[in-house]
């Protein structure tokens, strides 16, 4: 059996403070008003909050372009109120994990400033800059956001490099005061108390520019590893998360080797490419295909198996409500919600609940103007510019705008969901007065309580955690089914895709002694049967 560890056996539930809850009116989550709800989040059960960002920051990209590792942005209280956050969670049992940008700070960074005041300057080489001539780029490496990554600087002649956001410059992962620097930004945060950290577009630290190689540079994982020496190692068994788009389970398994050298585990995201047109981007839609994610699903728990940790997760604030992708956000919005939370959370690895996915909350469908998101904007001028029909690209847009994860917290039916006291800083989802957490709180077959089932289920059988990984009914076009063993133990867990019943001659699989242990259905039919998106999770032992 795999060997134990707490972030192995609990839920991360990821909070984005702008849109979580605000404390002091001014249309802004914040700190403290995390804190005023970690009871709620401990009667959900989870035992991690992922964080995204609060450090000071301009917020050209919502807190990723960081201006000072070591303070905390105003709109979201003080590192007094960090500080509370850290030990009002820890007397909840609930260790907070923090979100850093290591690949790249704001140009408002005072280490960027000094840089561009010269060449002789001694943190001109905190970044990656290239000699070139003005309009004509050192190569064509393009921007995540649009456009090249290279930006010219007049008062230098040269281009330094961003990834990102023109406000993002690339630092220079091959200089080692860099590495030092973030060093000890990192251990400062682990004396504050942090219970583990999530490492933004990591995968990207090793770049090599000149020759186009962003993700998986040769150096990659050496400087990871001296990361880890240098940090994580000496905490108190953290749990730590990269984000790598660029992940194959091979390079998973070197980030999260078993001994301990990088990562705990890593985000990978080949599943969540599925409805995308093939050697297309995300806007570019198609229906998504069970059998293929039934296939890269499957592929990620066997392959990791014993040699790797799996993250689990349909949702984060770059990605659009689940419900309303795989699911279906209006009949069947509470079953569909409920069955893609128990194929989720039956499988290996840790699952992570994004907020407002407990509530089972859905996309929205804004006029463009009340948008926020840097990324769906620029595409929505670069589509239109180029001659793409308006409503195809707010189509792409409904479907797949980061906005979509960043409308507020609904909390209750009152003005704004409860949010705040004043002007939402993104409109509220209009449908907050029919979905919101008060009413699944106190309702027992509420999506929340569905999701408190699911978190304790982990905690009560280690077969969830730790157990086998076997796909079965593979050919099967509307169903998702599979079974966990460990020891004389084994679930079965069997999800149907589709909005109509279907049938499921599961017999063969059952022993007599199968116990149900979560159904999505209060009502339970014979085992060859399931309605549309019924989600059951059988208990066998031997």
């Amino acid at each position: 059996m795999e060997p134990k560890q707490w972030w192995k056996e609990t839920v991360v539930y990821q909070i984005y403070p702008r849109s979580f809850q605000d404390s002091n009116g001014d249309g802004i989550g914040d700190l403290k008003g995390i804190v005023s709800r970690l009871d709620y989040l401990q009667q959900l059960g989870i035992g991690a909050i992922w964080l995204s960002p609060v450090c000071k920051s301009p917020q050209d990209d919502y807190g990723y372009d960081i201006s000072d590792y070591q303070d905390i942005d105003p709109m979201f209280g003080s590192l007094e109120d960090m500080e509370a956050l850290i030990d009002e969670a820890a007397k909840r049992n609930i260790r907070i994990i923090m979100d850093l940008v290591l690949n790249h700070t704001s140009d408002e960074h005072p280490w960027f400033q000094q840089a561009k005041k010269g060449k002789d300057n001694p943190y001109y080489d905190y970044y990656v800059w290239r000699d070139g001539i003005e309009g004509t780029p050192p190569n064509d490496l393009g921007s995540t956001f649009g456009g090249s990554a290279w930006e010219w600087v007049p008062e230098m002649g040269q281009y330094y490099l961003h990834l990102f956001s023109v406000k993002q410059p690339d630092l220079n992962w091959t200089n080692p005061k860099v590495r030092q620097e973030m060093y000890n930004m990192i251990n400062w945060w682990i004396g504050k108390g942090v219970g583990g950290f999530r490492l933004d577009v990591i995968d990207l630290i090793g770049k090599v520019p000149d020759a186009k190689i962003t993700g998986n540079g040769p150096l990659l994982h050496e400087y990871i590893q001296e990361l880890s020496r240098e940090t994580f190692q000496k905490g108190n068994e953290l749990l730590t998360v990269g984000e790598t788009w660029g992940a194959t389970p091979d390079i998973a398994k070197l980030y999260s080797n078993p001994d301990g050298s990088e990562f705990s585990m890593v985000f990978q995201f080949e599943h969540i490419s599925l409805d995308e047109q093939e050697g297309k981007g995300k806007w570019d839609l198609k229906p998504l295909d069970l059998m293929e994610l039934k296939t890269v699903l499957s592929k990620w728990q066997t392959e990791l198996k014993g040699e790797a940790w799996n993250s689990l997760f349909w949702n984060n604030h770059d990605l659009p409500r689940i419900v309303s992708r795989w699911g279906n956000d209006g009949e069947f919005r509470v079953e569909s919600a409920k069955m893609l939370a128990t194929l989720l959370h039956g499988m290996q690895g840790t699952p992570y609940i994004y907020q407002g996915e407990e509530l089972g909350m859905t996309n929205v469908q804004y006029e463009i103007e009340e948008y926020r998101d840097i990324e769906l904007l620029r595409l929505y001028r670069e589509r239109i510019e180029k001659g793409y029909a308006e409503q195809d690209v707010m189509d792409s847009i409904y479907a797949k705008g980061r906005d979509n994860a960043r409308t507020p917290m609904q909390w209750n039916d009152s003005k704004h969901a409860g949010f705040t006291t004043g002007e939402p800083w993104i409109k509220v989802n209009p449908n907050y007065t029919d979905i919101h957490a008060a009413e699944n709180v106190n309702n027992p077959n509420s999506i929340f309580h569905y999701y408190r089932q699911l978190i304790q289920l982990r905690k009560d059988y280690k077969v969830i955690v730790y157990g086998d990984y076997t796909l079965i009914f593979p050919e099967h076009s509307d169903v998702f089914a599979y079974k966990r063993t460990l020891h004389d133990k084994q679930i079965i867990v069997v999800c149907n895709f589709r909005g109509y019943k279907v049938e499921l001659p599961l017999q063969e699989q059952m022993a007599e002694s199968a116990k149900l242990l979560l159904a999505n259905y209060s009502d339970h039919l014979a085992h060859n049967e399931l309605r549309p998106y019924e989600a059951r999770m059988y208990l066998m032992e031997t």
